[in-house]
């Protein structure tokens, strides 16, 4: 158990991140979160998250249809058990779940359960990877739920999982919708034929997007990762080992506290809300956007005459007699 004390104002909440090993014994990972979050709670946390699919091994990381079987509707026995303890416990959860929407139709789901036990929220993963020991494709339907923040007694709470953390897109428009606290459940590992270069590039590059998205935001980030090796049968090579490194980082980006890459933990930590504001007003990036100029992002790749519609301003160009664009020379005109 670590907990860490930062200066506090009267806008401190204590949050709990839960590191963990995830075996085979789906009830045995279950009651193992249980007590972690119970620890949290002692030492005072107000909202715990757990890992990216914490109930189960990761079994994405090969294609086996009987692994469907592994998903439960929400509310169900996993989701209705955590309900129990946040309102026992008197706090709010954030718990990733293998989510069976319909016959046929899974999600990878992040719930977020406020103090008296009430399911407040539901994130689906938006972004799904598709990569060798990833195969999360053939198993989950992208989300559908849009970016969100969800009001409980210990804040706003964003939610993004794993693959959503490095687009900095979800980042700020869960941010736009209000979360002051932004979680990520996370299941990263390196692969067993990777060389020691190579491993140690690709977490400092995980720890830097996430810092990066504190940084723009202006907010708190929480990363919440498995750790340990898990290899499933019929997965390549000798699977995958969880890198854990399960990490909090406020608005400057600075790393509050941090876990180790080989064994379990529970991080308990006092992030005071205030400071959203001071780092706000200092650097206003909120402000200052740009948003009539970013329409070229909800393009694939900008090239050719799609290049040209998506800069604002530019006579001759399709779309340059757009809303926006006039708006822009309007406001030239006017100064």
């Amino acid at each position: 158990m670590k907990s860490v004390k930062p200066q506090t104002g009267p806008g401190t909440r204590r949050v709990g991140i839960v590191q963990m090993r995830c075996e085979s014994d789906h009830a045995r990972n279950l009651h193992h979160a249980q007590d972690a979050i119970a620890d949290a709670a002692r030492e005072g946390a107000e909202v715990v998250c757990l890992p990216e699919l914490f109930q189960t091994p990761y079994l994405c990381q090969n294609e086996d249809a009987s692994r469907f079987d592994w998903a439960e509707p929400i509310p169900g026995p996993a989701s209705e058990v955590l309900s129990k303890q946040a309102a026992d416990l008197g706090i709010s959860l954030v718990a990733s779940l293998f989510e069976r929407r319909a016959p046929g139709l899974y999600h990878n789901t992040a719930i977020v359960l406020d103090a008296r036990g009430e399911l407040v929220g539901r994130y689906r993963k938006m972004h799904i990877p598709d990569d060798p020991l990833y195969y999360e494709k053939f198993y989950f339907t992208p989300g559908d739920l849009g970016f969100q923040a969800h009001r409980t007694e210990a804040g706003s709470l964003g939610v993004l999982v794993c693959w959503d953390q490095w687009f900095p897109e979800a980042a700020r428009a869960t941010a736009l919708a209000g979360a002051d606290l932004l979680f990520f459940p996370t299941a990263i590992g390196w692969q067993f034929d990777e060389d020691e270069a190579v491993d140690r590039a690709q977490r400092d590059a995980w720890t830097t997007i996430q810092r990066s998205h504190a940084i723009a935001n202006g907010l708190f980030v929480f990363a919440v990762n498995r750790v340990g090796r898990e290899m499933l049968e019929g997965a390549e090579g000798g699977g995958i080992r969880f890198w854990g490194s399960s990490f909090v980082a406020d608005p400057f980006g600075r790393v509050l506290a941090t876990a180790s890459d080989d064994d379990e933990a529970v991080l308990v930590v006092d992030c005071d809300l205030g400071m959203i504001e001071e780092v706000r007003r200092d650097w206003p990036f909120l402000r200052d956007r740009r948003i009539d100029a970013y329409g070229g992002l909800q393009s694939r790749f900008l090239d050719g005459a799609s290049r040209l519609a998506a800069l604002p301003g530019e006579r001759g160009a399709p779309g340059a007699g757009s809303a926006s664009a006039e708006a822009s020379e309007r406001e030239t005109d006017v100064d």
